[in-house]
């Protein structure tokens, strides 16, 4: 009889056929190469302890270079702008009204500092993740995070209490005296948001590369925002 139309007789591969994949690696030779590991524990035990010397000699340099003690005023005064930027006021905040009492203490701050009208760098975290991870490397990442938190001349002050209660007795006062006067007040540039579009971009966070497609901005932050060239210089 004839055989059913559509269908051809299979064909068992044989054991010792070889395999043939000019696309993708050669899988006989991977087999060959565990197979012949295995049978040699020697080399993976050996493989094994320079890998671990290496690693431990790499932690010995690390741990040598680390300094023996880190001056905390120091390293914050490094983050919020170095010794030659000493009279200088920083205030981390945040613009969102989430948690109404966290609004409310960082616009008090605010309004305090404001009015001896001295020049301010305000850092607002709801408006670039960056001061975020800032203000954790200059407190600690284990330390609760709130806000507002205030650095003077290089040195952390406080928070909404501290200001408050130097405010009350006439301490912030004196300590605040010499520093530099605010410029101008309101500025036309970004409309006191201290923020603006990003120029490579345009606020897209997305440039485009003939060799590589779109890629992130490397200029801007998440939001596709630069600080203020004008009031934040």
């Amino acid at each position: 009889m004839w055989p059913p139309w559509g269908k051809s007789p299979r064909r068992s591969p044989s054991p010792s056929q070889s395999f043939a994949f000019p696309s993708f690696k050669d899988v006989q030779s991977l087999v060959e190469k565990t197979t012949h590991d295995a049978e040699n524990p020697n080399i993976r035990k050996a493989s094994s302890i320079f890998h671990r010397v290496r690693i431990a000699a790499t932690a010995l340099r690390a741990w040598n270079s680390l300094p023996t003690h880190v001056d905390p005023d120091a390293a914050a005064a490094a983050a919020v702008g170095g010794l030659e930027q000493e009279k200088k006021i920083v205030v981390y905040f945040t613009s969102l009204r989430v948690v109404r009492k966290t609004f409310e203490d960082c616009r008090t701050v605010r309004s305090i500092l404001k009015g001896f009208r001295v020049s301010i760098d305000e850092r607002d975290l709801s408006m670039d993740a960056r001061f975020m991870d800032e203000l954790q490397g200059i407190l600690g990442r284990h330390k609760k995070l709130t806000l507002p938190r205030v650095f003077i001349g290089g040195k952390y002050v406080g928070g909404a209490d501290e200001i408050r209660q130097m405010h009350e007795n006439g301490e912030l006062k004196k300590i605040i005296e010499g520093f530099p006067t605010e410029n101008g007040g309101f500025c036309e540039a970004c409309g006191g948001i201290r923020f603006v579009l990003c120029y490579a971009c345009n606020g897209s966070h997305k440039c485009y590369l003939e060799k590589g497609g779109f890629r992130s901005c490397i200029v801007c932050n998440e939001n596709g925002l630069i600080r203020c060239p004008s009031c934040c210089s």
